[in-house]
């Protein structure tokens, strides 16, 4: 074989090695991109914006749901006062799940939840009403009242496996005037009957996380004065969540 011909074996057989290994790089790539992907996208917890309506309402209207929610549950059986998750599910109904901090004090609770539910998280919240507080007369004061019970954070966090959520401060809303109806032993040791409130807080509200096992972490803490009198009050949850 003269020279010319073995010089012209060995760049077709270097151009088909060139070629092999483009090919398997490009196996291996398109094998590891989606994988790489899929397990971005699963880990990144959908938020609404605080400005928008899910399922037509604001987050200050839903705000105004889980308080009636949370209001109309007996103390001794309150999912805030609950330390292991199983009073989770008491009174849930529509398309928002609602999540219970404390009542002061940290609880870790496990909670199955339906697919396709959104998710709403009470960092730190609050509400004044003309019932417990006979001595406000007036929208504005109420939604003073509830304000002032928020001044001073000095802790906000959300945590959904193991990614942080962002600009946590961004998401204090208040809500509209809304009936609220207090029974026996309710959470706010205020009269039995119907009155009307106003709260404000930090709240973010989830879109339905996959089907599965989820961590949900959530802190809120405060340290104010309020009508001369230290309000020094931390929640802090961790929820292990079931979605099925």
């Amino acid at each position: 074989m003269s020279i010319e011909n073995i010089d012209k074996t060995n760049r077709q057989s270097l151009k088909i090695v060139a070629v092999f290994v483009v090919l398997v790089g490009a196996l291996v790539i398109s094998t590891i991109i989606p994988v790489v992907m899929a397990q971005s996208s699963g880990s990144i917890p959908s938020v609404y914006q605080v400005n928008s309506k899910p399922y037509g309402l604001s987050y200050g209207d839903w705000t105004a749901k889980w308080w009636q929610w949370a209001v109309s549950i007996p103390k001794d059986i309150n999912p805030g006062a609950d330390m292991t998750g199983k009073n989770c599910s008491l009174k849930q109904s529509g398309p928002v799940w609602f999540l219970a901090g404390t009542f002061g004090g940290p609880a870790t609770r496990t909670c199955t939840i339906p697919a396709g539910k959104a998710i709403l998280l009470p960092l730190l919240n609050s509400q004044c009403n003309y019932l417990a507080k006979p001595n406000l007369k007036t929208e504005s004061q109420l939604l003073a009242c509830a304000k002032s019970l928020n001044e001073g954070v000095s802790g906000l966090d959300a945590t959904i496996d193991g990614t942080k959520i962002q600009g946590l401060q961004n998401y204090r809303v208040h809500s509209p005037l809304f009936s609220i109806t207090y029974q026996a032993n309710n959470i706010d040791g205020a009269p039995i009957g119907k009155t009307q409130a106003v709260s404000d807080g930090y709240w973010v509200m989830l879109k339905p996380l996959p089907v599965g096992d989820h961590t949900i972490h959530m802190l809120g803490s405060v340290v104010n004065y309020v009508q001369g009198t230290l309000n020094n009050f931390a929640t802090e949850v961790t929820y292990h969540i079931k979605v099925q």
